[in-house]
């Protein structure tokens, strides 16, 4: 990365003296042979002093990693009678870098990183107590309750950050209770903060 840099910044420079061609002073990506993307601003202060400063960020190809699914039917829960008790959604809103399989309702980590999920699991006509698990490698990490009686539609919602390895596997598991009225407009979500 830094033998990157170091054959990039005078490229940059050298762009930078050439002559007044438009856009030169707008940040405009520069790509480079290999998986680096080196952005420059020759004016990242923005006050017009001259391109003796350089505003220069790199980031790594293929980092964007980001899914969100939905449940967007309300019809009896059939596939819940399953032993794992997995819950499922039906369509996927965002799936960057395709590593949400939807059939399974798994995210399967592509890169080592930090990462941040969060789920809301809606009961709909439904007194019983549910506890709604994210499962992390079949190890439920954190959960969610939903349980007042009184109401026709309640949420167990919760969200967190995790550090994951490559491979590692991500879904919500009914722990207790049932969902039985349905579970439209439940929803799964998680992205890449930043790989390590």
């Amino acid at each position: 990365m830094l033998r990157l840099l170091a054959l990039a910044l005078p490229l940059l420079l050298l762009a930078a003296r050439g002559s007044g061609s438009a856009g030169l002073n707008d940040t405009e990506p520069v790509v480079l042979e290999g998986k680096c993307l080196v952005v420059c601003d020759s004016n990242p202060s923005g006050d017009g002093a001259g391109a003796a400063s350089f505003g220069i960020s790199v980031r790594a190809a293929g980092a964007k990693v980001a899914f969100s699914a939905v449940r967007g039917t309300n019809h009896e829960p059939s596939e819940m009678s399953n032993k794992s008790m997995t819950i499922y959604f039906d369509q996927v809103l965002v799936n960057i870098g395709n590593h949400f399989d939807l059939k399974a309702s798994v995210f399967t980590a592509p890169r080592r990183g930090i990462y941040s999920f969060s789920f809301h699991v809606v009961k709909v006509y439904n007194r019983q107590t549910i506890q709604v698990n994210l499962m992390h490698n079949e190890y439920p990490i954190i959960s969610a309750f939903a349980g007042d009686q009184d109401v026709t539609r309640e949420a167990a919602s919760n969200g967190v950050l995790l550090h994951l390895e490559r491979e590692d596997r991500l879904y919500l598991k009914l722990e207790r209770g049932n969902l039985m009225g349905g579970w439209k407009y439940s929803t799964f979500s998680g992205f890449l903060v930043f790989p390590l």
